[in-house]
Order: structure tokens, then C-alpha cells, then sequence
């Protein structure tokens, strides 16, 4: 099963958010790394609870960043 992770810069709070109605979860944190770390470990426990884990999880993170330059 494959679920896709949004995750968007929130510039007025500084921070990555991430968000999947799927699974479901929404996290953010100021570091793009951490952030990956922390989803995969939520999402791992979310599904386990739920039911939902099989042989083959895969989380495809797809990631926006704007910036404005003018």
C-alpha cells in the first residue's frame, strides 16, 4: 500500500507541515528531515492501531516550497 504525504512550508509559522487524510496525519516541525523521521514513525503507529499495516507500506513524500522574490 503506498500513501501520499503533502508537505508544504508554512512561512508565517517557520515550520514544515505534512498531512495525509489516508493514514490520517498532520505533523510539522522546523526541520525537513525531522520531519520525515517523525511521519514515518506516526504513520507506522497510526496504521498498527488501526488495522491497517501489511507486507509492503511505502510513503511517497511529495514536498512544496515557495518563495517570494519580489
Amino acid at each position: 500500500m503506498s500513501y501520499d504525504i503533502q508537505v508544504n512550508w508554512d512561512e508565517s509559522a517557520g515550520v514544515w507541515c505534512a498531512v495525509c487524510d489516508d493514514i490520517p496525519l498532520a505533523l510539522e516541525s522546523h526541520s525537513f528531515d525531522a520531519l520525515i523521521e517523525r511521519v514515518k514513525v506516526a504513520a507506522y503507529e497510526i496504521l498498527e492501531l488501526n488495522g491497517k499495516l501489511g507486507k509492503s507500506i511505502q510513503l511517497c513524500f511529495k514536498a512544496t516550497h515557495w518563495e517570494n522574490i519580489a
